[in-house]
């Protein structure tokens, strides 16, 4: 053996070694075989459809966020007509997106314009239909599409910070559909799926309130009726969280802006309750910003109930004692993971929107191993059967094509192991159709080799011009397949992500094993011949 066959011999024994210690690491000797196995489990992660869990299409309530935006625009364009003396009858949300200023000042018609274009920008002003001093406020229709995105956007960071907090193993979160605003979420392996479950559906979105009435009402007729059945112009009723072992809870007179969201927020953490003994509480810091508004408010207001609210429902409603800054904290006889839980929403962020289930299913781990038992031995077989079909027509060529194989799905398996990719049941059908590119491509060598030893050609001179001409096809094919994957990647979820994934690493394992661990075996093959020895292909 010459030395540059020798050095690529030892080349490949080194990507060997290296795959096998990124299948099994690096045990302890003694090792048993249940040990292997149990390596080898733990580094090849599995997916949802093989070791089961919960499947999840959501759907975020995007014009909840621009009615939102709406809701703010009306408190700030209030505020600033009363700060520069603009008189107007009344301001009123027309829908998601419109508002409208009954009986403006007509000698303030130009002053209210100017605001309106130096500081509301995205929104269009006309006079409006059937008001002879009314003006009429519309989102644009570029600026409601920005806030749907960004809704998105938000929606989706925030589901996955949740989920990676609970630590699971490669969990998906995604888009999903056609601009239907959903969300796909895939839990592969959780047992308690519906802690994470409770952990997404939860809106998290914290609002701090002023208590327009400090007395809380058995029922929202009471409270309408103590009123004279009109509420005071901004305010709305809330329901507390908490009822009594009647079933019966309280209702709360709050203002319909908050002072401080879940937006606001800097930290938020589980801590043993002070009030409470065995219960848990969470406390939280407000953003510099939110602490500068945060602190006039809680000045002006001693003595005032203040409600602390998430997901539209009164958790509580302590009396503001002092003046506070950037931080407070949420009572309500928690336990120790329902505050972790909570604290771990408020962190993640508050959801700009609700969300809506369209499709809840779960996979369960019997199921899953069903589907691995029936994709290892479809594996199998294919594998079986390509191997005996090319020992048979290729004689001992044969024997290269098998060697060329196999190694071709350990570095495959390792590569997932490295890369921390998720094994999926389509992910199996990536490592048959290898097996079948793996086949195509030594097919391709052996027949040009064949031509060449036909065309009376030496042995070594026909491996040569083989290897050579198949080179340029085996590169065309494969590059093909795989920009095919990468769209499969792109443009796909979960188990077609998984397919795409094992089939370019597949074929680009493909790549070193049928060029170039398969020319090395024949080179070897070929200086242990006689000079005028067939070759056996």
């Amino acid at each position: 053996m010459d030395a540059n066959l020798r050095w690529k011999a030892v080349f490949i024994a080194l990507v060997v070694l290296l795959c096998i210690f990124g299948l099994v690491g690096l045990p302890a000797f003694p090792t048993s075989l249940a040990q292997l196995r149990d390596n080898f489990s733990r580094r090849i992660k599995l997916g949802l459809d093989l070791q089961g869990g919960t499947h999840l299409i959501l759907q975020v309530q995007v014009n909840e966020a621009v009615s939102l935006q709406t809701d703010q625009t009306i408190d700030h364009l209030g505020s600033q007509l009363r700060d520069k003396n603009i008189r107007y009858d009344d301001l009123r949300k027309i829908g998601d997106t419109q508002i409208v200023v009954h009986n403006l000042a007509p000698e303030s018609t130009a002053a209210f314009r100017d605001l309106v274009s130096s500081n509301f920008g995205e929104w269009d002003v006309a006079p409006a239909p059937g008001e002879q001093s009314g003006y009429l406020l519309t989102l644009k229709p570029s600026t409601v599409a920005a806030i749907q995105a960004q809704t998105m956007s938000q929606s989706e960071d925030t589901i996955r910070r949740r989920i990676d907090a609970l630590g699971l193993t490669e969990p998906v979160v995604a888009p999903y559909g056609q601009g239907d605003n959903e969300i796909i979420v895939e839990l592969p392996g959780e047992g308690d799926p519906n802690r994470a479950k409770s952990v997404i559906q939860a809106g998290g979105q914290l609002e701090l309130r002023r208590v327009e009435d400090p007395n809380p009402y058995p029922s929202e007729a009471a409270a309408q009726a103590a009123h004279g059945g009109v509420l005071p112009p901004g305010t709305e009723l809330l329901p507390s969280k908490t009822v009594d072992a009647s079933g019966q809870g309280s209702w709360y007179l709050v203002d319909r802006v908050p002072i401080i969201t879940g937006r606001d927020l800097r930290n938020a953490s589980a801590v043993p309750s002070t009030d409470n003994p065995g219960s848990y509480e969470v406390n939280f810091t407000l953003s510099t910003d939110a602490a500068r508004r945060f602190g006039p408010f809680t000045e002006q207001n001693v003595g005032r109930p203040m409600a602390i609210v998430l997901d539209r429902k009164v958790e509580s409603a302590p009396v503001i004692q002092s003046r506070i800054e950037d931080s407070g904290r949420i009572t309500g006889r928690f336990g120790q993971q329902e505050a972790n839980d909570l604290a771990l929403v408020l962190r993640a962020g508050a959801l700009p929107a609700s969300i809506r289930y369209l499709e809840e299913r779960t996979v369960g781990p019997s199921l899953g191993a069903d589907s691995i038992r029936h994709g290892v031995q479809a594996s199998i077989i294919s594998l079986l059967v390509v191997l005996v079909f090319m020992v048979f027509y290729y004689r001992i060529s044969g024997v290269n094509a098998v060697i060329a194989l196999l190694l071709n799905l350990v570095i495959l398996l390792a590569a997932l192991a490295y890369f921390g990719a998720v094994l999926t049941l389509p992910g199996i059908a990536g490592v048959i159709l290898t097996i079948g590119m793996g086949v195509d491509s030594n097919v391709l060598i052996f027949e040009r080799i064949r031509e060449e030893l036909r065309a009376g050609k030496a042995a070594a001179s026909a491996v040569d011009m083989g290897f050579k001409r198949a080179f340029l096809t085996i590169i065309d094919t494969h590059v093909t397949t795989v920009v095919s994957a990468v769209f499969l990647f792109v443009f796909g979820t979960g188990p077609v992500r998984g397919f795409a994934v094992t089939l370019t690493i597949g074929l680009i394992a493909n790549l070193f094993t049928a060029v170039y661990v398969s020319r090395v075996i024949f080179d070897w093959h070929l200086t242990k011949m006689q000079r005028q020895a067939a070759l056996s292909i």
